[in-house]
């Protein structure tokens, strides 16, 4: 039997993602529309038989949603061996996008027997602790730049790897609006943010994710964690070496860029 278009370009990128070799850029008929990229990205995570650790939000920053003329972000699964622990090497190519700074929740699995929805009254509940960690996002494609949300959400939501800093238990501090900075002392490259740039708050970042995946009917019988999008913006990578993320009240988390 003949397949589909969509299923032979969702084969083409999932055996990008399992193998780590790029492929040609996938047709911009399913990355121009945020809906027909959100379908190919379901399809292709049907397709990956691996361990999910958790889910990323993608596209939290207010600026970006309103450049790309998008109502709201998106989100990806996250899969175990794109996760690391604080310290790890990451290998990057000329089509990595760049590196991103974030706050990660864990959450409780028992919030898959909540059938209500997720709201700044409930969420809390659900948080056993946070963390600050590292991004390096980009493509398995040959190409470069962002020129739709679709680009990123289509692409396993553009995550090449995460690597988590020190876990703290969940307290409430004022996330939406704690100074964070990325920087690599090898060429002095030092970038501020503020968690404030993450869809106003990280919470509110992470309530998206969370309604999201209760209503994809995603399950998992383990506790996850939720990445809740960049507090720096996508920063270009000028350099390999060491990268450290800070992110006030939470701590830092380390990285090695080859």
């Amino acid at each position: 039997m003949k397949l589909k278009n969509i299923e032979l370009v969702a084969n083409k990128l999932v055996k990008a993602f399992l193998t780590n070799k790029l492929i040609s850029p996938i047709p911009i008929r399913y990355t121009k529309k945020i809906n027909q990229a959100e379908k190919l990205k379901r399809l292709c995570e049907t397709k990956i038989d691996r361990p999910i650790i958790g889910f990323k939000a993608g596209g939290t920053g207010i600026p970006l949603l309103k450049k790309l003329k998008e109502k709201e972000p998106f989100y990806a699964a996250v899969y175990k061996h794109n996760f690391l622990k604080n310290k790890k090497s990451v290998r990057i190519n000329k089509y990595t996008l760049g590196i991103e700074l974030e706050v990660c929740y864990l959450i409780k699995k028992n919030f898959f027997d909540f059938k209500k929805t997720i709201t700044n009254k409930n969420i809390k509940r659900f948080i056993t602790h946070m963390a600050p960690c590292i991004e390096i996002v980009g493509y398995r494609q040959r190409k470069k730049g962002i020129k739709s949300l679709g680009d990123l959400c289509s692409d396993f939501g553009a995550n090449v790897k995460f690597i988590i800093g020190g876990k703290k238990k969940f307290r409430n501090i004022k996330i939406g609006n704690l100074k964070t900075n990325i920087s690599n002392n090898r060429v002095s490259h030092s970038v501020n943010g503020n968690t404030s740039t993450v869809y106003v708050s990280p919470l509110n970042a992470l309530k998206f994710v969370l309604n999201k995946v209760r209503k994809d009917k995603f399950k998992l019988n383990r506790n996850f964690y939720v990445f809740t999008g960049s507090t720096v913006g996508v920063v270009p990578i000028l350099s390999k070496g060491f990268y450290t993320g800070k992110i006030e009240k939470l701590g830092s988390v380390k990285t090695k860029v080859i």
